[in-house]
């Protein structure tokens, strides 16, 4: 790799906002490199309970966040179909509830411009079945689902289809300085160990809660105070539509369908910025996600957890406010060389993941105005890689099993026709429980900047239904030898990392049928394959940085 690239925007952070940006940037002829120190949607991003936002949680508490939630759901059902799920949702009232909070609720979402339907609780029962049957009220809201790790992959496959360039599992060490005026990053790439630097005109930091350590290296005083938010995934589909439970906002409210699993979620603590790469799901919170969440859909309570995980909101004090009283909870976009003094730095933070889209065109605005580029914003009319079909072809792949066609092209949309095949070879089902061919592994490890197979996880969904990569992750991990040139040694330690990460998000439910699948998945990897007894792998420098 050469020791220094040059352009004109560094964007830092591959979540859906940097990768917005990125995006963004390409589409107004910005040349334009992002930086993500692991995979995109890594973070934050990909550590919600991906909810197409209607606003109608914000109805009540937060007008502003109400109208940019529907403003941009309407976008995204347009340029993001593959990505979205237009699912509806149901706000529920319960006998614990205020029936009068129900009608400030449809006002408020009135006053939002969010449609809403009042339902008798027989007719709410008609349309989710297993929504508590005790329910004494619903409201109908166009809820959906999003999935994040398909939404940034789209986003990143546009920008580099117009000149933008990836540098992911890549660590952003510092700022380069010139006086008052940042000149570009210090980097280093985590595969092979080598530095190098990235010189550009305007950096942009999109690094979430991470922002802040980014800001440090400018001398920068951005104070976050993170709050924590756990989640269980459950092991299938247990609701069509979203269930919200109509009250102001509180822990475990939302139950979201999403693919073949539901998930519940989420709750909401306050830690130290020191553990936000340390994050654990306690007992504590599994309680309160499953007593809360049986409320919602009595069926809980012989449902199946899989896994728990946690991510982190981005809050940020404002105002040169460091004791955490003057929080904003909205988008926050700060232009360093107004505030600080400091040019050709800019940080945007806060937010939502439903309100990316308008956080990155606010971000490239900005920038592009500095640079001079006065080409408009097409991001809410161009749709995604993926969204530029409303159907499928169907062209040549008329042997393909009905479910693999319809999970391919619900997953890559159109571009799925890249890897659709007539070949028994790249028809082979590697993953049973969400449909992922031999052609679609080949295309993601090719074509969408896979590493591992954590990284092939997020692009494909591998690993992420019932059986949670025991059944598949080492036929997957045998083709990243043919595609995606790594040895048999190699591979066996990818499927050894990618148990392990696993196993995190395990632990927190190891009980009933998840034990009894622990020990089994045990018994295959080492009883079996004896994964344990593979060779060490020589060191490498990236190893000593992450170790």
């Amino acid at each position: 790799m050469n020791s220094w690239f040059e352009t004109d925007v560094v964007i830092i952070g591959g979540g859906a906002t940097g990768t917005g940006i990125m995006r963004d940037c390409a589409l107004r002829g910005i040349p334009c490199i992002l930086v993500e120190k692991d995979d995109l949607a890594s973070g934050t991003t990909g550590r919600n309970h991906g909810l197409l936002h209607s606003g109608a949680r914000y109805a009540v508490t937060d007008q502003e966040s109400a109208k940019e939630c529907i403003q941009e759901n309407r976008i995204l059902k347009n340029i993001a179909r593959h990505c979205v799920e237009d699912t509806q949702g149901l706000f529920i009232s319960l006998p614990d509830d205020d029936l009068d909070f129900q009608k400030t609720f449809i006002s408020s979402c009135q006053s939002a411009d969010i449609d809403v339907e009042q339902l008798s609780p027989a007719d709410a029962l008609r349309l989710e079945p297993n929504c508590n049957p005790s329910l004494i009220g619903a409201v109908k809201v166009p809820d959906g689902t999003l999935d994040p790790f398909r939404l940034s992959a789209s986003n990143v496959l546009d920008a580099v289809e117009h000149g933008a360039r990836l540098f992911n599992h890549t660590h952003v060490t510092g700022l380069i300085r010139e006086g008052a005026t940042v000149r570009g990053v210090y980097c280093l790439d985590m595969k092979t160990g080598q530095s190098f630097e990235i010189r550009a005109k305007q950096v942009i930091n999109a690094a979430g809660i991470w922002g802040q350590q980014i800001c440090e290296y400018g001398d920068l005083s951005i104070k976050m105070f993170p709050a924590k938010g756990s989640l269980l995934i459950l092991d299938y589909r247990i609701n069509n539509l979203v269930i919200n439970r109509c009250r102001k906002p509180s822990d475990a409210d939302i139950l979201v369908p999403g693919d073949t699993i539901s998930l519940i979620g989420t709750t909401s603590e306050r830690i130290d910025y020191d553990k936000i790469d340390d994050l654990h799901v306690t007992s504590k919170e599994i309680d309160i996600l499953l007593e809360e969440g049986t409320k919602l859909a009595p069926i809980m309570a012989n449902t199946r957890v899989l896994r728990a995980y946690a991510g982190v909101r981005p809050l940020v004090a404002v105002d040169g406010d460091t004791s955490g009283r003057n929080i904003s909870r909205g988008i926050v976009l700060l232009d360093h060389a107004e505030r600080d003094g400091l040019d050709g730095f800019v940080t945007i933070t806060g937010g939502k993941l439903m309100t990316y889209r308008m956080m990155a065109e606010w971000t490239t605005d900005l920038v592009a105005k500095k640079l001079g580029n006065t080409a408009p914003c097409i991001t809410h009319e161009k749709p995604l890689p993926g969204s530029e079909q409303a159907e499928p072809k169907k062209t040549a792949t008329a042997s393909l099993a009905k479910p693999v066609y319809q999970s391919a092209f619900y997953r890559h949309g159109e571009r799925a026709e890249k890897f659709l095949g007539n070949d028994k070879k790249s028809q082979a089902v590697i993953c049973e429980c969400e449909m992922v061919t031999c052609g679609e592994v080949e295309y993601a490890i090719k074509d969408l900047d896979v590493h591992n197979l954590v990284d092939l996880r997020r692009r494909t969904r591998i690993g992420m239904g019932p059986c949670q990569g025991e059944l598949c992750s080492y036929r997957a991990a045998g083709l990243f030898s043919e595609y995606g040139k790594t040895s048999g040694n190699e591979a066996s330690h990818l499927l050894e990392e990618f148990l392990e990460e696993r196993w995190k998000g395990i632990k927190p439910v190891f009980w009933g049928d998840a034990l009894r699948e622990g020990e089994f998945t045990y018994w295959i990897y080492e009883g079996l394959f004896g994964v344990s007894d593979l060779p060490e792998q020589q060191s490498t420098p990236a190893d000593e940085v992450t170790q």
